[in-house]
């Protein structure tokens, strides 16, 4: 599933964390894990990666990311404030400067909530905080898995490399 597309936006959101002397943490859940892979993918990776976990469930929210019950009842999966908390939770948990998050529906079917396949939220907090929603109107889960991948490193290259 790794494009070059990906690899590209791994190495810049590295270079831009070395640059800085910066760390990022991340909270994935329909990625599976993929958002992490890449950015440990790039050499040197110690120098910026603290961690990731994919939590695709709320005992994973809770346990790993010690996401507050009361956040996870007032915020629904795979909204834009739910992925705010999550990249919250991925950056105070390990004391890193940015938390990543990622949560949605990949498919072949939506989730419990509405969403159709191919919808997922993407968010990062830290100097800055964005949330952005991803709709790919596909239900091919491999390829939202990579599409959301991309989409969530994009947005925390274009965060980093901003002045």
């Amino acid at each position: 599933m790794a494009s070059s597309k990906i690899d590209s936006l791994a190495l810049e959101i590295a270079n831009c964390l070395r640059d800085r002397g910066e760390t990022i943490s991340v909270a994935e859940s329909s990625a599976g894990g993929l958002v992490s892979a890449a950015l440990l993918a790039v050499p040197g990776a110690s120098a910026y990666f603290l961690g990731g976990s994919v939590v695709y469930t709320r005992p994973a929210k809770s346990a790993l990311l010690a996401v507050p019950d009361a956040i996870l009842d007032e915020y629904r999966s795979a909204s834009e404030p739910h992925a705010l908390a999550l990249a919250r939770a991925a950056r105070d948990r390990l004391g890193a400067d940015w938390g990543l998050a990622e949560t949605g529906a990949a498919g072949p079917t939506g989730n419990r909530y509405g969403d159709a396949a191919g919808h997922t939220c993407i968010a990062i907090a830290g100097a800055t905080e964005i949330v952005r929603t991803v709709e790919t109107a596909d239900d091919d889960r491999a390829a939202n898995m990579g599409r959301f991948t991309e989409a969530t490193l994009a947005l925390a290259a274009e965060i980093l490399k901003a002045p």
